[in-house]
């Protein structure tokens, strides 16, 4: 790869190094005054042509000779270096990457994925779904040209480092996803973004059960196991068919994202505050039920009473069709 940055501030380092050795140069050659050699110096790397100030000696012609090729020199380096970026395409390569580092540099409380392999891919599509804000780092060149062409926000470079979640706008972020296929690796990458943002929730994926304290000691904020996940849904259709059905019903693929929404108490009018899910009367306002309260403990109230109070820092869970999500998101 063509390190065009290091090459133009080369260029530019050695244009300034003639300047200065021309100055000095003529300064104490022909005693010329600063601006008078500041005039030689330019008219002499530039081959405008201009007349000297005054007949040169013979070291002064040497010295101005050396000028005129080292400049020529320069002038060829820099041209051969632009030429040799355009035609290998990595000019606007680098061009591309400033403009989507810049997207990015722009986002507030996005999430981060961490590779894009067969659960990167799944969980992507599902913040598509909700229509939300993502950052992918993946270091796969093939599938970086497929984020490419689906006009997905990507980093290129390792997970693990520093750099690279801080390229992802890892400070700015409110959630991190990392399912690479190493645990090793997603232990990395839950150590580094956890010192990174302590408030970032950070999403784990797990493939042996030996990881999954480890992860959870290390920052994470959920550790899911697929293939463990996979096995229990699996058995859950031999014994509870038809409710296993159901659920997986109550989120749908397509642009209407999906049947059931949180409701977190704080972004509501502060009006609600304070009242119960009954004054809320989200059932007359947007056609949806609630079906579950979070606590500001954090526990889980399923069918909660419509007396329950609305307070900080609590949610809730709120079913309807995809019709009436739509419509309580504009709501609140």
């Amino acid at each position: 790869m063509i390190d065009i940055k290091s090459k133009f501030y080369k260029a530019i380092l050695f244009l300034l190094s003639i300047l200065a050795i021309g100055v000095v140069g003529y300064m104490f050659l022909s005693e010329f005054s600063f601006i008078d050699a500041v005039y030689m110096t330019v008219i002499t790397i530039s081959t405008v042509g201009f007349r000297e100030l005054h007949p040169m000696n013979s070291e002064e012609k040497i010295f101005t000779i050396f000028l005129i090729l080292t400049s020529l020199s320069l002038f060829g380096y820099a041209v051969s270096s632009f030429t040799e970026a355009i035609a290998s395409g990595e000019f606007f390569k680098q061009l591309k990457r400033k403009k989507v580092q810049q997207k990015i540099d722009k986002l507030k409380n996005h999430i981060i994925v961490c590779g894009y392999g067969r659960n990167g891919m799944q969980a992507i599509h599902k913040l598509k779904n909700y229509q939300k804000e993502f950052v992918v780092v993946e270091k796969d060149k093939e599938i970086l040209s497929f984020l490419e062409a689906e006009g997905i926000l990507y980093i290129e470079g390792d997970a693990t480092t520093d750099e690279i979640l801080l390229n992802a706008g890892i400070e700015n972020a409110s959630n991190l996803i990392t399912a690479l296929p190493s645990d090793a690796d997603n232990l990395f990458v839950v150590l580094t973004a956890s010192q990174l943002n302590k408030n970032c929730r950070i999403i784990s994926r797990a493939s042996n059960e030996s990881s999954f304290n480890k992860l959870k000691f290390a920052g994470a904020s959920n550790v899911i196991m697929p293939d463990k996940l996979g096995g229990a849904h699996m058995a859950s259709l031999v014994v509870t068919p038809d409710v296993i059905e159901f659920v997986d019903r109550l989120t749908i693929e397509g642009e209407t994202t999906a049947n059931l929404e949180e409701v977190a108490v704080n972004d509501l009018p502060k009006e609600y505050l304070g009242k119960t899910i009954f004054d809320l009367d989200l059932r007359k306002k947007t056609g949806c039920s609630v079906i579950g309260f979070k606590t500001s403990d954090g526990d889980y109230i399923i069918n909660p009473e419509s007396a329950i109070k609305l307070v900080a820092d609590s949610g809730l869970i709120v079913l309807g069709k995809p019709e009436q999500i739509v419509k309580l998101r504009k709501l609140f």
